[in-house]
């Protein structure tokens, strides 16, 4: 599903906008320039639309930008309208680039699973449905290969989901930046009504469950 070619009634766009209040941290970005001078890492997850997966990790602590864009596919077909017909191999996907002396790649699995998306859906999240939009974890070394396999298993063994987790957990062989307007959308589009009725709800979810690393 194109989520910029879906359309919705104007009068309930009006409805929506009227009653969606943004928090008074609404739209702000998280900065490669507020993290302070150090080494970072970055982890590459997909879970559904990259609006949101992008806006849940904004607000984390310890991290310090955040790309929405696709892996999985070829450099060529790393285009929205491409990675929308869902054959290009590609999931709308983010690079999370983080501080571990703030944040371990194990906790920004934990909101992965707990926040961002939900792990138990197989090729689809909420209203969008495709391959591109599975859930994958992209690993970069073995150590986070090692620690995604250990989550999911503990996650299981935990029974934390009512339905089997069907995340994948493959090898990083290429992130691509998606188009400029797709960056940092709910942050600038905080009234959208994607984004009011599938991505604002985990801003909320992020300050429940996490409340020491919600930004």
């Amino acid at each position: 599903m194109n989520r910029l070619r879906a359309a919705l009634p104007i009068a309930l766009v009006a409805l929506l906008a009227a009653c969606f209040v943004p928090s008074p941290d609404a739209g702000r970005v998280v900065a490669a320039s507020d993290a302070p001078a150090g080494k970072t890492e970055t982890a590459v997850l997909a879970g559904g639309c990259f609006w949101g997966m992008e806006s849940v990790f904004e607000h984390v602590r310890g991290v310090t930008n955040v790309v929405s864009g696709f892996s999985g596919g070829s450099k060529e077909t790393a285009h929205y309208d491409d990675v929308s017909e869902g054959d290009t191999g590609h999931a709308e996907s983010v690079e999370i680039t983080y501080d571990p002396a703030r944040i371990s790649y194990a906790t920004l699995l934990d909101v992965y699973f707990r926040v961002a998306h939900d792990p138990t859906e197989l090729n689809q999240q909420g209203p969008d449905s495709g391959t591109q939009y599975r859930s994958a974890i992209f690993y970069a070394n073995p150590d986070q290969k090692r620690i995604a396999e250990a989550k999911i298993a503990a996650l299981t063994a935990q029974k934390a989901f009512a339905a089997p987790i069907v995340t994948q957990v493959v090898p990083l062989r290429g992130f691509y930046p998606a188009e400029a307007y797709h960056q940092h959308f709910a942050a600038l589009h905080p009234l959208y009504p994607y984004i009011v009725i599938n991505d604002a709800p985990k801003l909320v979810q992020l300050r429940e469950r996490f409340p020491k690393l919600a930004d």
